[in-house]
């Protein structure tokens, strides 16, 4: 029972087969004789399309081309951006490294401690006005209302009266904003 089944599937496909290749061949001997019964501008329209073709094959490998040249080259770009990206400000820095280092050599030779000290003094404003001129910024806080925005409570103490309650006490490391954005909070105590 079952053989005579898959026997007569077998000869429903070759049938079906049969009859797809019966309609693909007579389509075919259909697109042949328009194409021969045609004159020849269907031929030059044939010839125009398949350069128009080319010529937009090529367009877009051009295209194609431009575009991953920029992208390697935006990577490039992208890379040294951020291996050299300290380079401005560290060779803004430079020179209050070679005072730190000249001063280093000099206060081991010299026992005037006024004068190291005011040429200490002279670095941390040369340096003060580097970071200032480069955006940074220091968070005032000693006195100020606390805000969780600006300032991280380390602690809280009993304020010493009314008018410090819920204002910083004492400022244990001072906060820094860069361009208006908070770029280290200010670790304070506050009075409760």
């Amino acid at each position: 029972m079952f053989g005579k089944n898959k026997n007569s599937e077998e000869k429903d496909n070759n049938t079906l087969e049969n009859k797809i290749d019966e309609t693909a061949d007579q389509e075919f001997s259909e697109a042949a004789n328009t194409d021969v019964n045609t004159d020849n501008t269907s031929e030059d329209e044939l010839s125009k399309e398949k350069q128009r073709a080319a010529e937009l094959h090529e367009k877009y490998l051009r295209l194609y081309s431009d575009f991953e040249n920029f992208r390697r080259r935006t990577n490039k770009e992208k890379a040294e951006l951020i291996q050299y990206g300290n380079r401005d400000l560290l060779l803004k820095v430079l020179p209050l490294y070679d005072d730190l280092e000249r001063a280093i050599t000099l206060s081991a030779q010299t026992e005037d401690k006024a004068a190291l000290v005011e040429g200490m003094g002279l670095i941390f404003k040369k340096f003060q006005s580097l970071l200032e001129n480069e955006g940074l910024k220091v968070i005032e806080s000693k006195g100020k209302v606390f805000d969780s925005e600006l300032h991280d409570a380390l602690t809280t103490i009993p304020a010493p009266n009314e008018e410090m309650k819920g204002k910083i006490i004492d400022e244990i490391q001072k906060g820094y904003t860069l361009n208006e954005k908070v770029l280290r909070h200010a670790k304070v105590v506050v009075g409760e």
